[in-house]
Parts: structure tokens; sequence; C-alpha cells
């Protein structure tokens, strides 16, 4: 089966050369036409075989020597092997000149380019001017053509310079490529996150709801059988919205209404024999607040019914200036108890809701008071905002939704 990568990279029926590979590629043919270039230099300098079999010796050393030096992995070698890898360089750059002559310093470039790679930039500067500078000294001291004097000279410079740049770049694509990589993997975790916050924060709730609502079946069944039919009903209803939600959560979250889970809280609050005084009045919200504030009441429920024996639940809900305010109070609070539902443990609901209302720009707040009654504070900006999870050492910053 072909992979997905694979597939991406045909376009058009072609397909595309890994950019890093490229850019590799690229790199190694420019090298290796600079070894080529010293080698018809040196032609005109050589004219028996021996010494021509010699020279090509030394230059398939030298740029072995060089492709190793602009390998992805030689910013990471030791000082030590970086100052023998420019010893040897610098060695059989200038040794061979002694017998070749100028033409050989054509391979001075090179060098240039190794001691700009390997050395930090305070020393490698200095060092590359006084390489280009030799070069220039030795075609003087040769007495060549002053064309010749400029021609090695600038050669020298250039070619440094170039298999510098073309260096840098390449691992530039390679990181570019690499951090793409990774933030592919970051966002298929913070998919699988999201997955999870939403299929908590949903099914939460009706698995709950179910739950509350088979205990009061149970107790109708032999005293209210007609009552106990409708109740029946209603799971079944709650039943297949919890199916609906959970393909939801594949695609993405889905809309609610803040107006309308008070009103679905209130009917299950009654089942549970909890009283309910709920006053919501927002009037139309932001589709993003609406849904944001109708989960936060939702998964301020769901802990109510799984982490108190609540009696009572006050719900209120209104807009104060720019600023939309949910709060939920309950009593019965009951340190360390154990889910009504039979779930373990608290969960991770207000935390998620943090995150969510963090998201738009909103706050979170949640307190037991002295009185035993749990208070749940929810506020989000009427035009929510979109905020940036901040980095280690900077602020979160934000655009108006």
């Amino acid at each position: 089966m072909r992979s997905p990568v694979s597939g991406a990279r045909r376009q058009s029926g072609r397909f595309e050369v890994p950019a890093p590979r490229l850019a590799q590629g690229i790199s190694i043919t420019v090298i290796s036409g600079f070894g080529v270039i010293t080698m018809l230099n040196v032609l005109d300098a050589v004219s028996n075989y021996v010494g021509l079999g010699i020279c090509l010796c030394l230059v398939l050393s030298l740029y072995a020597l060089q492709f190793m030096v602009t390998s992805a992995g030689a910013r990471q070698w030791s000082a030590r092997r970086r100052g023998t890898a420019l010893v040897v360089q610098a060695l059989l750059t200038f040794v061979p000149m002694v017998w070749i002559g100028v033409a050989w310093g054509s391979m001075a470039g090179p060098l240039g380019g190794s001691i700009l790679l390997l050395l930090p930039a305070r020393f490698a500067w200095p060092l590359y001017g006084t390489v280009t500078l030799t070069i220039l000294g030795w075609s003087l001291s040769a007495r060549v053509p002053a064309l010749e004097v400029g021609y090695f000279a600038i050669s020298t410079a250039l070619t440094g310079l170039v298999i510098y740049g073309l260096t840098r770049l390449t691992d530039l694509v390679r990181e570019v490529h690499a951090t793409r990589a990774e933030m592919a993997r970051m966002a298929v975790t913070q998919e699988r996150l999201r997955f999870a916050r939403d299929l908590h924060d949903l099914l939460g709730y009706s698995l709950s709801t179910i739950t509350l609502k088979t205990e009061l079946i149970h107790r109708l069944v032999p005293v209210n059988p007609e009552r106990a039919r409708e109740e029946v009903a209603s799971v079944l209803g709650v039943s297949r919205q919890a199916l609906a939600d959970v393909r939801l959560v594949a695609s993405g979250y889905r809309d609610m209404s803040l107006e309308a889970e008070a009103a679905s809280v209130a009917e299950v609050m009654a089942a549970a024999d909890v009283r309910v005084e709920a006053d919501v009045d927002c009037g139309r919200l932001h589709p993003l607040v609406d849904t944001v504030l109708a989960t936060a009441l939702r998964e301020g429920v769901t802990n109510i019914l799984r982490h108190s024996k609540v009696q009572s639940c006050a719900i209120t809900a209104a807009v104060e200036g720019e600023t939309v305010r949910l709060t939920l109070v309950n009593d019965g609070v009951v340190p360390q108890e154990t889910p009504r539902d039979g779930g373990g443990g608290s969960g991770s609901g207000l935390g998620n809701l943090c995150t969510r209302l963090t998201q738009i720009g909103g706050t979170l707040t949640a307190e037991t008071t002295r009185d035993g009654r749990f208070r749940l504070v929810a506020e989000a900006p009427v035009r929510p905002v979109t905020v940036d999870a901040p980095d280690s050492g900077g602020k979160p910053s934000a655009s108006v939704a």
C-alpha cells in the first residue's frame, strides 16, 4: 500500500524530491564542480601521467575530507576533531603548491569554507581572510599575470563563501523539515487531547444522566410503571444524543446553547430530586462563547451529580458590561466522596474547562465555601478572543475572534 507521505509528494504525475535531499544534492554537485575546476587548472601545470595521478589522488582526498566537513554531523564534532580536520586540509592545500605551483591555489577556497563552518566566528573570519591574502601573496610572488592574480584571489574568496553558504542553507533546510515534522507530531497530539477533552465533556454529562434516570426507573417500576416507561423513553433520547456526540467529536466540537443546556440541566436535576433555581438571561451570545459556557454548565452539573450529595442548586448567567458570567452554586459537598455514578477520581473536567475558557480570553474560578457549598464561576468576554499558548519565556498573545 502506498504511504500517504509518498502519495503527497506526487503532484501532476511528477515525483518531488524531498527538500533536504535536494539541498544536499546541490551542495555535493557544487563542491564536486570545484574539484573538477581544480583538475582543469592542474592540467596546464602537470604534463606527465604520474603527476596527474598524484594530483587526482590529492584532489579526491581533499574533497572526501570536504564532504565530511560539510556533512550534517560536522558541526557537532569536538574541538580536537575540528582542529585535526582543518590542519590536514591546510596541509593538503598548501604543501602541493610547492610542487604544482599557483595552479593548485584554487584548493584554498574549500579550506576557507571549512574554516567558516568549523570555527567560531571570531576566529573563522580572520583566518578566512588570511587564507585569501595568502593566495593573493603567493600569486604575486609567482609573478603570474595580473588577471590571474585577481582570478585566484577572488575565486578563493567566493568558493569559500559559496561552500559555507550552501552548507548552512542545507542545515537550515534540514532544521525546517525537522521542525515541520515536530509540528505535525504536535498537531496530532493536540488533536488527541481535543478528542479526549471533548469526549469527556460531552459524554460525562450524558452518562451521568443515564445513570440517574436508570436509578429513578428502578425505583418507579414497582410503584409507577407509566412514569417508568416515560423515563425509559427519556433515557433512550439521551443515549441517542450521546451516540451523536461521539460521532461529532471526531470532526469537531458541536455548537451548544447555554439556555438550552440550562433547561436540560433543570430536567436532569429534577429527576435526581434536586431543587434547582435557574436564572439564565444572556440574550443572544457569540456561538463560541455560548458553546464554551454551555460546556462549563454541563461539566459543573456532572461534577455535582458525581461528587456531592446535592439537594439544591442555583444557576445564574448574565451579561455584565463586556463579560458574560455563569455562576453555579450547590450544597452537599463531601470531601473525598465516591462518585455517585461509580466512576473513580475527579477526572480532568475543570482542567478542560479552564483550557477552553483561556482560549477565548475567559477565566474559571472554583471554590468550596465555609458552609459546605461549591461555587463555580465561568467568565467569558462578549466578543471572544483566541489566545495562543504562552511559551516558556513570553506572554500569550490574543486576537479578537
